[in-house]
């Protein structure tokens, strides 16, 4: 009650209930035989955690009605943005707010800045500017959003504050997508939650009706509030799910640069021994002395100590991300290319995929996107076995698929496409994509050198595939006919295949 006894506009944050309160203890009844279930089950990066989960609080309404320590107001550069978030926070903190801003002098981008509260049920606001997005850079839109949501968090920490509103810093005017900028906030807040969960009593979202539906279906996957629905949410996160600190990761960025450029750090001969990594000198200069993000390395080697078993079960994951990404991007420029298609089956009833590689523009595509179209196509595919006829007929510099690309796709895929692919038939191969083709099979993956046939021409195919059985591109047809004659229905088998 205020002085005059009406009641009060402010919401103190210890009454809201927590993530999952009401529903965690009837979730987690459902859960039977629960430490079974943690033992056999593929385990999310995001564990069920019922003290993280009790911390966030995810709450319709405006952010400046919140009694806690300090709430998040979202602006541009200059700290002078109108979007509702701000202009409520102008009013209900009164005139002294503008005055402390302007001591501020601006915020960039990713920053977060810190003034009183005047006014307001908060002691503290906290500003913080939002990127502006757009798909060409998406990279650093995220990046960006990211240093948002932390910088915001560490100055909490720093401060020791207790509790902080957030409100959804990506506003609409700056045209970041909700949901991916959600997931991004959720995550972040999770890992700082993992870190340093001690020096924060709750953490709330404070949402309109439009951001709770997407806060509320992506909240079991960052906070799950049973083992059933940790499980239930592993295929749905994303393929990117940031490092241990929730960052985006760049792959191009994943490099480490010597605090003493050119000269070896200590111990780090035994250390390389101890985990089987090479990191030898690559050269003497500076730049030269670059190197893979060795700290990832080791988190997921744990020095040699992971099974098996855990092993696959850690690639399983993986590929089930890219699966559920795959299934939600937008394919249909990679479709249209027409570069990978199911075509009939062979002599032993094996479903036949074809693909051309004249209809991959290898420098003007996105390569992720490719890998992430083969998934979608594949996935079904090789539950059973089949084979590839790879044509790679008239094809130039800018078809040839690299040798990085193809290892990551087959680190990448399931074990059932490896087990279930019979053969690889290598159509009109060149001298140079046949010594390629060897150099790959031989030092970059096991167990496929013996199922990739050279085919110099169809005949040859045919004694494996009827031709009824093949939708070829016209220009294959033609190249045949012209280095090989025309090719008949009655042929005889051939030895090579």
């Amino acid at each position: 009650m205020d002085p005059l006894g009406a009641p009060s506009q402010f919401v103190d944050v210890d009454t809201l209930p927590s993530w999952g309160s009401s529903c965690e203890d009837q979730l987690n009844a459902s859960d039977t035989a629960a430490d079974t279930y943690h033992e056999e089950t593929i385990r999310s990066p995001f564990l069920y955690n019922k003290d993280i989960n009790g911390k966030v609080v995810l709450w319709k309404g405006d952010v400046a009605l919140l009694n806690c320590t300090a709430i998040v107001n979202t602006s541009n550069e200059s700290l002078t943005d109108k979007n509702p978030v701000s202009e409520s926070i102008f009013m209900l903190a009164g005139p002294d707010l503008k005055e402390d801003l302007q001591k501020l002098r601006g915020c960039r981008t990713g920053e977060a800045k810190l003034t009183k509260g005047f006014n307001l049920a908060a002691r503290f606001i906290i500003h913080t500017v939002g990127p502006k997005y757009k798909s060409r850079y998406r990279t650093a839109a995220e990046s960006s959003l990211y240093s948002c949501y932390r910088n915001v968090l560490q100055l909490a920490k720093e401060q020791s504050m207790s509790s902080v509103g957030f409100c959804v810093i990506n506003s609409a005017k700056r045209g970041y997508p909700l949901d991916d900028a959600t997931h991004i906030a959720l995550r972040t807040v999770r890992r700082f939650l993992e870190i340093h969960g001690e020096t924060i009593e709750k953490v709330v979202f404070a949402v309109s009706e439009l951001e709770e539906a997407a806060y509320r279906k992506l909240l079991p996957l960052y906070f799950p509030r049973s083992l059933k629905e940790e499980s239930r949410s592993l295929p749905f996160l994303p393929a990117d799910i940031g490092n241990a600190e929730g960052e985006p990761v760049v792959p191009e960025r994943q490099i480490r640069i010597s605090e003493k450029p050119g000269a070896p750090e200590d111990n780090q001969e035994e250390e390389d021994e101890g985990l089987g990594v090479d990191l030898s000198f690559i050269g003497s200069h500076a730049f030269a002395r670059m190197e893979g993000d060795i700290d990832k390395q080791r988190r997921l080697i744990l020095q040699g100590q992971l099974s098996e078993a855990a092993l696959q079960k850690q690639h399983q994951r993986n590929y089930n991300r890219w699966l559920c990404q795959a299934r939600s991007e937008d394919l249909s420029d990679i479709a249209s290319l027409k570069a990978l298609y199911q075509t009939g089956v062979d002599n032993c009833g094996r479903t036949v995929m074809v693909v051309v590689g004249r209809n991959i523009p290898v420098t003007l595509i996105d390569m992720d996107k490719a890998l992430l179209y083969f998934i979608h196509v594949m996935d079904h595919i090789a539950v059973k076995e089949y084979v590839l006829v790879y044509f790679h007929t008239l094809t130039s510099e800018y078809n040839h698929l690299d040798s990085d690309f193809l290892k990551k796709l087959y680190d990448v895929v399931d074990v059932k496409y490896k087990r279930n692919l019979k053969a690889v038939y290598f159509v009109h191969p060149t001298f140079r994509s046949k010594v390629s083709t060897w150099f790959f099979t031989t030092f970059s993956v096991s167990g496929l050198k013996d199922k990739i046939h050279h085919v110099d021409s169809l005949h040859q195919l045919f004694s494996a595939i009827s031709p009824e059985q093949i939708d070829f591109p016209p220009f294959v047809l033609e190249y045949d006919a012209r280095e090989n004659g025309p090719y008949y229905t009655s042929y005889p088998p051939s030895p090579d295949l």
